[in-house]
């Protein structure tokens, strides 16, 4: 087995497979991605039909790299849409994409939007990545929901019992990963830019003070010291700072690609440059599709228990990009999951970091059944060095680009994350005086 010692994810939001890498190998018959006949047909108010096939802009511009623009459904009912269709059978077709983005509130909505997808050349440091080293189309969002319940599949492996951001009660009473970690002598930071997403999980309360660090520049630090942890978790920029002339780099619609694309190049310059490169692990996925077009249906899942919603989590979502990125790793390889296995979901990252470090019992039957991502590491030694530097041409925000995104309504994750937002300072608060006290105690003892 390959000798790694560290692993690095990076979660980003609300791209399918198909919008970021689904012209990555054109006609490889081993990859699965787009043919450019692809479409979804859009059946309009007046009994008329139009198809809507897949296309490419041609040219990064700022607009193109917002598409789609406005943000497309990302709720439980307009995911169920977008696989089953209008009039849904079964048989997910992927052909209900269009219908759901026209027949969301508001106005603005252009039908070809959700079916835009880029090409190679627009996101440079993400298809160099995959091209260099691993790119898995067969990796799901753990269901088909929004942005929280995915995320808690990457933390506890369960959705927390609720298919929608809003329906999910605060805080998050769940056992995390990272507990797990600690429990069995391994270390774990959440490497965050604004605000922890990760911070609504009570179990993490009380280590918000010794195992929450801000990522710039803590991260690139601890890499090039050679003292990252074991398990690295990184979340992108949610928020618009007009104070910092910040915006988001996590690529949620309509969020600009190429502040994500710089986020993506800072951390592997950051784990390639360092000491631990040829035992690190970097894993760059994003947690939901949101609402972006793709063309392979998801298949059935292991349940984890019914919902108010009725629903027992035994479907998952949309596929998502994910790059696995190691000198063990092939150059242009596609990891494929064992045959006739579950594919690779968000609970694979748990199911890695349970063999890697020996964390006992899967944590849920979705972790039990999910494969792990060391069949990805084929090499025998760490011989594939990959690019020493990826350099990302995303330019500083200019201050009419951050004036416009502050105007812009908050998007389903942006207005759920204001309730721990308003929690936050309590928490830390509330853990640094838990470790006040307890060292306290520990001098008394002495």
């Amino acid at each position: 087995m390959a000798q790694i010692e560290h692993v690095v994810v990076l979660a980003l939001e609300n791209r399918s497979f198909d919008c970021m890498l689904g012209w990555l190998y054109p006609g490889r018959p081993d990859f699965d991605g787009l043919e450019g006949d692809e479409a979804n047909l859009w059946h309009r108010d007046d009994g008329s039909v139009q198809r809507i096939p897949v296309w490419n802009d041609g040219r990064l511009s700022p607009e193109a790299a917002c598409i789609p623009a406005p943000d497309p459904g990302e709720l439980f009912d307009d995911i169920t849409m977008q696989i089953f269709g209008l009039h849904p059978d079964g048989t997910p077709r992927m052909d209900g994409f269009v219908d759901n983005y026209m027949r969301q509130p508001g106005d603005g909505h252009d039908p070809r939007a959700v079916m835009h997808c880029f090409v190679p050349e627009q996101l440079p440091v993400l298809s160099t990545l995959a091209r260099s080293f691993g790119v898995i189309d067969r990796w799901f969002a753990s269901a088909p929901c929004q942005t929280w319940p995915n995320r808690l599949f990457l933390h506890t492996a369960t959705g927390g019992g609720e298919v929608n951001n809003d329906a999910i009660p605060l805080p998050f009473m769940l056992p995390t990963v990272f507990r797990r970690l600690e429990a069995h002598g391994a270390d774990w930071k959440v490497y965050f830019h604004d605000l922890p997403q990760t911070a609504a999980l009570a179990d993490l309360w009380l280590r918000i003070p010794t195992h929450f660090r801000f990522f710039a520049p803590e991260f690139a630090d601890a890499a090039a010291d050679g003292k990252l942890p074991q398990y690295s978790f990184i979340e992108p920029r949610y928020f618009t700072s007009r104070l910092l002339n910040c915006i988001p780099n996590d690529a949620h619609p309509p969020h600009n690609v190429a502040y994500a694309e710089q986020l993506v190049a800072d951390v592997y310059n950051a784990v390639r440059a360092g000491p631990a490169w040829e035992r690190t692990l970097l894993i760059v996925t994003f947690d939901e599709h949101g609402g972006c077009y793709d063309h392979v249906p998801p298949p059935a899942a292991v349940p984890t228990g019914s919902t108010p919603a009725g629903f027992s989590f035994d479907r998952y979502g949309v596929r998502v990009p994910a790059v696995v990125v190691s000198p063990y790793v092939p150059a242009g390889s596609v990891p494929r999951p064992p045959q006739d296995g579950p594919p690779f979901d968000h609970t694979s990252i748990i199911a890695t970091l349970n063999v890697l470090f020996g964390l006992g019992e899967p944590m849920s039957p979705r972790a039990a059944a999910a494969p792990d991502l060391l069949s990805a590491l084929r090499l025998e030694r760490p011989e594939n060095p990959g690019p020493s530097r990826i350099d990302a041409s995303a330019a500083r925000a200019t201050r009419e680009e951050t004036r416009a995104l502050h105007h812009q309504p908050a998007n389903g994750h942006q207005r759920r994350m204001r309730h721990p937002a308003a929690l936050l300072p309590a928490m830390a608060a509330q853990a640094a005086a838990h470790t006040h006290r307890a060292k306290h105690k520990v001098r008394r003892r002495r």
